[in-house]
């Protein structure tokens, strides 16, 4: 990151009272880790901030030290929100690179005369939403991005053990527990100062990724064993769930979280996709091996996009409809190999 943006992002800090931090839509263990890191960072340097997210993240994320100032967005709260974000002097965006990933927050973001700084690893950033990027698609998580923008700010020392077991959350989540995305020398250097200030690798592990319902259990269960297809000669798996299969195992937000890389975990499959049916859309997940770009698959034809072999996008087509509509393109699946 440039020195200059630092400096700026410090002499804001320093002229700056009133912060609000904002994710996106359906967040995950590195939204929540990223905004609660940097929730208690910027109390630290005595600004007055608050945290609104879309919609609520997972429930193996409730241990986590959430402060008292994390809000789920409500429509009754319309009024509220908007007066809270004209009144900030900063709005700080995380793990998100354009404004609509944020949902029903975007209008927010979008209508503030506050300064937009964004925090990120995606590609392609939306450079004209924001005031301030710092973006770097080879970092682990934005997690890490987190912990790299404190430490150029002087403040490596600020950061307690709360803070690290946030940051530890989102870099664990966002690479697979290290399996992917984990070349990158820097992040076991960091890993290496979180464990200095105390915090339990394995407790997190445990309840983060062994801490399931009976019914999310059920649901895996469902997924691979009824909804699991897998064509070899395209070397792709994917799975597809309908709304009734959801009712049916009571489904939570986060449930199908990690799924879709089980698909991709099976010998000879280079591509996996997982389909959700919801009320208003169809969610889709898609994770690849090595030189085939999911993103470009996600964004060249469902508006998605994300990480070279991790992307997400929505459809509003039919489930039966979204789901064909990926199967034709299985037969052109070279051409996304870059």
């Amino acid at each position: 990151m440039k020195n200059s943006d630092i400096k700026q992002l410090k002499n804001l800090l320093d002229s700056s009272q009133k912060a609000v931090i904002v994710t996106h839509h359906n967040p995950d263990g590195d939204a929540i880790g990223s905004v609660l890191a940097l929730y208690h960072y910027l109390v630290k340097k005595g600004l007055q901030t608050q945290i609104f997210i879309p919609n609520m993240y997972p429930d193996f994320l409730e241990w986590m030290h959430r402060g008292e100032n994390l809000k789920v967005y409500n429509e009754k709260d319309k009024e509220t929100i908007a007066n809270v974000f004209s009144d900030s002097d900063l709005i700080f965006c995380l793990d998100f690179n354009v404004p609509k990933r944020s949902h029903f927050l975007e209008q927010f973001i979008v209508n503030s005369s506050a300064y937009k700084i964004l925090i990120d690893h995606h590609i392609e950033p939306d450079i004209k939403s924001f005031n301030l990027i710092f973006s770097k698609i080879e970092t682990s998580s934005t997690a890490e991005l987190i912990f790299d923008i404190i430490d150029a700010c002087g403040d490596k020392n600020l950061i307690d053990k709360t803070m690290a077991e946030c940051l530890y959350v989102g870099m664990a989540t966002d690479t697979g527990s290290f399996s992917y995305n984990n070349n990158y020398v820097h992040t076991y250097e960091i890993l290496t100062h979180l464990f200095s200030l105390g915090i339990d690798g394995a407790k997190i592990q445990r309840l983060v990724y062994n801490n399931f319902t009976e019914n999310r259990m059920r649901l895996f269960g469902l997924c691979l064993n009824e909804k699991l297809h897998v064509l070899k000669d395209y070397k792709t798996a994917y799975i597809v769930l309908s709304l009734n299969d959801l009712k049916k195992y009571s489904y939570n937000s986060g449930d199908t979280e990690g799924i879709v890389n089980y698909a991709l975990s099976i010998k000879g499959i280079d591509m996996a996709a997982l389909f959700i049916e919801r009320k208003e859309l169809i969610r889709i997940s898609f994770r690849s091996y090595e030189d085939l770009s999911v993103n470009k698959i996600a964004s060249d034809f469902f508006e998605g996009g994300g990480h070279k072999n991790a992307a997400g996008a929505n459809s509003y087509e039919s489930l039966e409809a979204t789901v064909d509509k990926f199967l034709k393109i299985l037969p052109d699946l070279d051409k996304y190999r870059l």
